[in-house]
């Protein structure tokens, strides 16, 4: 399988902010603000569930270098970090990616979603978080 992203650093053209062994960033074809950057592995994972630990570690790295660099050299008063992982979260590009979009006051767009999931779990939500990270049922224990 062979993805838009995967294609992009084969082929090296995107328009990169940075290339790396194990992490690079380049701009989206259509960005929200000026300096939107996506932030993905070099190598192809899915998504946050099928990245192993040091990678997307080295990746949320990158992900804070982009968003310093968004407000030193851009004057960004701060920044939104978007992703999506999974079917039911919108993921448009099956290849971990983060969206660091830079962001000033009165900018004239929101990225916080406008509603409320109607989803229903039963029992306590952050308890039952709360057990399955206690039980081990994660990638870093």
């Amino acid at each position: 399988m062979d993805c838009i992203f995967c294609g992009l650093i084969r082929e090296g053209t995107a328009s990169w902010v940075e290339r790396g062994p194990t992490a690079c960033a380049f701009t989206p074809l259509n960005p929200l603000a000026p300096g939107h950057t996506l932030v993905v592995p070099t190598r192809h994972y899915a998504d946050v569930f099928e990245t192993p630990p040091e990678v997307l570690a080295l990746v949320t790295v990158l992900v804070q270098r982009v968003a310093e660099a968004a407000r030193t050299a851009l004057g960004a008063s701060g920044v939104n970090i978007l992703s999506a992982s999974g079917p039911g979260s919108e993921q448009s590009v099956p290849h971990l990616h983060f969206h660091v979009v830079p962001r000033w006051l009165d900018d004239g767009i929101s990225t916080w979603p406008a509603g409320r999931s109607v989803q229903q779990v039963t029992g306590d939500p952050a308890a039952r978080l709360a057990d399955a990270l206690a039980s081990g049922r994660h990638p870093t224990s």
